[in-house]
């Protein structure tokens, strides 16, 4: 059986998430529309039997990392230090790009990192289905130039167009080894992670811009019962209009956000869900060593 770990790095809001659910075919990563929704470096581990040809198993992990960026906050660090970090840690790495490098600094910068390290590297031009193609062509033409990818390839991850291409690609990386997981199991974080990253997700959906990323989601009660699991949340915010933002008039927005995600986590768990939520202010938790290790961004 072929396996291995494969870093997927990019800009913020390339889609990175997007293809890591594509290839598992189950969500496990949040996803909006907004830069830099993913905060954690998340695996997803995809696991393959061939019946035809048992050369061709594999289990391959897939580490979707936070968009890389200039951070300007000690959370920003820990998410662009998180991404970096996988670099030397993988054996292959999985760039995705929506533009051509000349479009703006941040492909440049992450581009002239990649060039240091010896990890195999493929590159994904993604959103190819919002794409005309000349500018595909051009895109493709002006990275293959450079010479440090071992393949190029064109896809859609909303679409799941040539999914099965890249991991095809990255798979020829790999090298014979042990299981890491069992076959049955598709993302090593606890369910209250993913629980937690959902209502976090509803959040920056209903809110739109209005509190762009000051906002984080602490599990305190988890209990599963038989037939029932109950949630307690408290949203973080860091500041006070933000608190009523979140909350909305006569609750509404609160109660909008906790029927989404009650929703989707019913279906995740298989379960009926009670869920609380409260909403607290934390001025400048994310420049806060002691927030940050609290919320899980920092060892």
């Amino acid at each position: 059986m072929k396996t291995g770990f494969i870093g997927i790095v990019g800009r913020p809001n390339v889609g990175k998430s997007t293809l890591l659910n594509s290839i598992l075919g189950e969500k496990i990563a949040i996803t909006t529309e907004k830069p830099q929704t993913t905060r954690n470096a998340i695996r997803g581990i995809y696991t393959h039997y061939d019946e035809e040809d048992r050369d061709n198993d594999m289990q391959l992990v897939f580490i979707d990392t936070p968009g890389i960026h200039k951070p300007r906050t000690k959370l920003g660090e820990f998410m662009t230090d998180a991404a970096i970090g996988t670099f030397g840690e993988v054996d292959a790495i999985i760039f995705i790009v929506d533009d051509k490098l000349s479009a703006g600094p941040g492909d440049k910068y992450i581009l002239d990192l990649l060039d240091k390290v010896t990890t195999p590297k493929v590159l994904v031009i993604n959103k190819i289905d919002k794409m005309e193609p000349e500018k595909f062509r051009a895109i493709y033409e002006e990275y293959d130039d450079i010479g440090i990818f071992e393949k190029i390839i064109g896809a859609s991850a909303k679409q799941g167009t040539n999914v099965d291409e890249i991991i095809a690609a990255v798979a020829d990386f790999m090298e014979e080894g042990p299981m890491f997981f069992p076959d049955d199991m598709v993302t090593e974080h606890p369910a209250r992670f993913i629980v937690s990253e959902i209502i976090r997700e509803k959040i920056l959906l209903y809110l739109r811009d209005e509190v762009p990323h000051g906002v984080a989601v602490e599990i305190e009660q988890y209990i599963e019962e038989d037939d029932l699991t109950k949630i307690a949340a408290v949203i973080y915010c860091e500041k006070k209009s933000h608190k009523g933002m979140i909350i909305g008039k006569g609750g509404r927005k609160l109660k909008g956000i906790g029927k989404s995600a009650r929703e989707e986590i019913e279906a995740l768990l298989g379960t009926k869900v009670y869920m609380d939520l409260w909403v607290k202010v934390k001025e400048n938790w994310r420049d806060s060593d002691i927030a940050l290790s609290n919320f899980g961004y920092k060892d």
